[in-house]
């Protein structure tokens, strides 16, 4: 099937509004996010081996934010602990339904999925063995963020796993503009123009809010993780991995 080409914010906008993740952008998805997130096909394959390295016999996997179920369908195809299942949550109902549609012809399933449209905030996370949010967290409110972390650590078996990625900040101008402007590069080089560019990070400002990679560290470890290791970055884009 033809992947769509994102050109959402190709025209010149009359008005700003927040990005969302509506029809339209479901619609391009999987173009926009292998244009706009290096290394985004090598964390998707990797979230597959590292599922099923610390996946649990009997226990959950949770997808938290799920989009269209990319992270979902890597850990399906890798897991083989007996007993395991997958819950995939998104707050977006178009994701969800063309989630599901693209779950539907993986031809060989493995382990049960289920597809779940709901706020991430609110689904439980019990019996789990591994939890992924993959560019998830960077839209939950600040203040929030740390009562979801301490809630998926005390929903994690023991040697369970917090697959955590995220686009980051630098608290130093100087590498903050550095990567800024790298990043900025590998968007032209995937034939966005600056006024693409500039669009859609004006919808992104008041809704995705980066944070420093110790940052993310020091919240990991107030959570109750005494392990975390980053083991992905590409320009201001990176992955850690927590161990319960």
């Amino acid at each position: 099937m033809t992947r769509k080409t994102d050109a959402i914010y190709a025209a010149p906008l009359k008005e700003m509004i927040d990005f969302k993740f509506d029809e339209r952008v479901v619609a391009v998805f999987p173009d926009m996010i292998q244009r706009s997130v290096p290394g985004y096909g090598l964390i998707i394959s990797n979230i597959g081996i590292l599922a099923a390295k610390y996946a649990q016999a009997g226990s959950h996997c949770y997808d938290l934010g799920c989009s269209l179920g990319a992270a979902t369908l890597a850990m399906r195809q890798r897991i083989t602990q007996p007993d395991c299942d997958i819950i995939a949550v998104d707050n977006s109902p178009a994701m969800i339904e063309r989630g599901r549609e693209l779950l539907a012809r993986d031809t060989e399933p493995s382990v049960p999925v289920t597809m779940v449209c709901a706020d991430l905030q609110e689904v439980a996370i019990e019996n789990a063995s591994v939890v992924v949010l993959n560019f998830t967290l960077q839209f939950v409110p600040p203040a929030q963020r740390l009562a979801l972390i301490q809630r998926i650590y005390a929903g994690l078996r023991p040697g369970g796993i917090l697959i955590l990625s995220e686009k980051i900040a630098f608290s130093e101008p100087e590498r903050q503009h550095f990567h800024v402007e790298v990043h900025h590069d590998f968007k032209r080089a995937n034939g966005y123009s600056d006024l693409e560019i500039s669009q859609k990070r004006s919808a992104l400002e008041n809704v995705m809010i980066p944070e420093t990679l110790s940052c993310h560290q020091e919240r990991l470890q107030a959570a109750g993780f005494s392990f975390s290791e980053l083991w992905f970055q590409c320009f201001n884009f990176a992955s850690l991995v927590a161990i319960k």
